[in-house]
């Protein structure tokens, strides 16, 4: 495939469901520019009537938030307290859930909400999070079918009609139809969007992983049918989601930044699991870009830093292994650091990567000429 950069930001083609269209700019930069025709006071009121017609039900709990101590779920939060709900947060427990993320989930709870932290049979974890890295050189397929479904999985338990989710990262990050609703998270928009390989739970079962051993994975409806169907709205449908402001608006509240970065660009991101990074850095073999041409790009869109300068920043900082971080996943899933990296070697994708006279790896029309290989 040839490799086309945006003439905005710093996302290439090769970022899955992101395209590079007719004026030169990708499909997340476009939806930004169309955002701006947004009239969010009139989308705040319609939140509003929604908290009206979820208050008049005079239910145990309004609504549940899946929260994981972070600045956009501490944001989501404080949101939902500021108009009067009376939410039940749910957290699905990362297996290396960091002491900044218990801070700041424990942060989050004491704003006055009831909790639930959801842990996952560890033994079925461990093996599922190895298996899905294996087949797909993925470790956060776990992560995200637990995520998109133990909230809903609870809400419907519960008979709580709503879920709030923040941003629509599809809106966000990458290409979203305009002929999708922008405003529910449904069943297709997981397929599409959340991060599994288009797998489901059903996909995963086999001899190693019995159908009731992934119960925590599945949709709600697949072990009872008188389950409610609650309905997954995005917060940032209703209110600009900019996550500058989500983390000034959470620092106000508590919530704790690392004093490092830990991937990426922000220092106030990633920062609750220590596999996420792995996640990220992984993109780098896939797409050839890693999480800080994401955070980056988001910065220009908001005009905060113009593309010269992030593209120094990219320079300067290079594209580093998250070393410590992949010698914990590699002791969690009792395998070599060698091991690893030749799993990892596997997904490097041919159609970008390229080797030179030298036998040294390059990839072809990088966004910067003399990037030292």
């Amino acid at each position: 495939m040839t490799l086309l950069w945006c003439k905005k930001c710093l996302l290439p083609n090769s970022r899955p469901n992101l395209i590079i269209e007719k004026n030169g700019n990708c499909s997340a930069c476009n939806n930004f520019i169309n955002k701006k025709k947004t009239n969010w006071q009139s989308r705040k009121q319609e939140f509003i009537k929604l908290v009206k017609k979820i208050k008049d039900k005079k239910l145990r709990y309004d609504c549940v938030i899946p929260v994981s101590g972070g600045k956009d779920s501490t944001w989501q939060t404080i949101k939902c307290l500021e108009y009067g709900l009376n939410p039940l947060t749910v957290t699905w427990k990362a297996p290396q859930r960091t002491k900044v993320g218990q801070d700041n989930l424990e942060n989050l709870i004491s704003l006055g909400v009831d909790h639930i932290d959801w842990t996952i049979n560890p033994n079925i974890e461990k093996k599922l999070t190895l298996e899905s890295f294996k087949k797909f050189g993925s470790v956060a397929i776990p992560m995200h079918l637990a995520i998109f479904n133990i909230p809903v999985l609870v809400a419907s338990h519960f008979k709580i009609p709503y879920v709030i989710w923040g941003e629509n990262s599809a809106v966000e990050y990458g290409n979203f139809s305009k002929k999708e609703n922008e405003k529910i998270l449904t069943r297709k928009w997981f397929k599409n969007y959340g991060v599994t390989n288009n797998t489901e739970a059903k996909d995963w079962v086999s001899k190693s992983f019995s159908k009731n051993k992934l119960s925590s994975y599945f949709n709600y409806k697949t072990y009872s049918k008188d389950r409610i169907e609650s309905e997954s709205i995005f917060l940032g449908y209703f209110f600009k989601w900019d996550p500058q402001k989500t983390f000034k608006i959470s620092k106000k509240f508590g919530f704790k930044a690392n004093s490092s970065v830990k991937t990426g660009y922000y220092k106030f991101a990633d920062i609750d699991d220590n596999f996420i990074s792995i996640h990220h850095w992984l993109k780098w073999y896939k797409f050839g870009f890693t999480r800080v041409f994401d955070n980056l790009s988001l910065e220009i869109r908001n005009k905060r830093i113009s593309k010269s300068k992030a593209l120094k920043i990219i320079e300067s900082t290079g594209v580093k292994p998250p070393l410590e971080d992949i010698k914990k996943f590699c002791n969690y899933c009792n395998i070599s650091k060698k091991q690893f990296f030749d799993f990892a070697e596997k997904f490097r994708n041919k159609k970008i990567w390229k080797k030179n006279k030298e036998g040294i790896l390059y990839i072809e029309n990088f966004i910067i000429s003399d990037w030292k290989w």
